[in-house]
């Protein structure tokens, strides 16, 4: 069956890093969906995304601009629903990108909050058209 099985995101401190994440899938839809010693997981009908605190680490951020991972982008539902999210998002742990081009960062045609968490992680939060 074609489509994303999962992601997977090494952070350097899954206490401090679950809370953010656990919010944003929270009201995002996503189901928690595993729990082991080092990392979490939520699921959205057949993918999911885990957070994972690794041995292996190399190092303690992120760098989105690196090769790599840039951002991932979610559907959020209604242009309301987007503004709802980027309001409460500090709150959680969650900082706007791009405030001065804000909700339309991405272009005239995408009505998208774009968020970074305390390790460099982005997420795009994408409005219905």
């Amino acid at each position: 069956m074609p489509g994303l099985h999962h992601v997977e995101l090494w952070v350097p401190d899954l206490p401090a890093a679950e809370p953010g994440w656990a919010w944003l899938l929270g009201e995002l839809g996503w189901q928690p969906y595993q729990r082991w010693p080092a990392g979490r997981s939520w699921r959205y009908d057949g993918t999911y995304l885990v957070l994972e605190q690794s041995p292996a680490l190399t190092a303690d951020i992120h760098d989105r601009c690196a090769p790599g991972l840039n951002h991932l982008a979610f559907h959020a539902g209604t242009r309301q629903r987007v503004d709802q999210l980027v309001a409460a998002a500090p709150a959680h742990g969650w900082s706007l990108l791009f405030a001065d081009r804000h909700p339309y960062a991405g272009g005239p045609d995408t009505y998208a909050g774009y968020l970074t968490d305390r390790y460099g992680y982005e997420v795009e939060l994408v409005a219905d058209r």
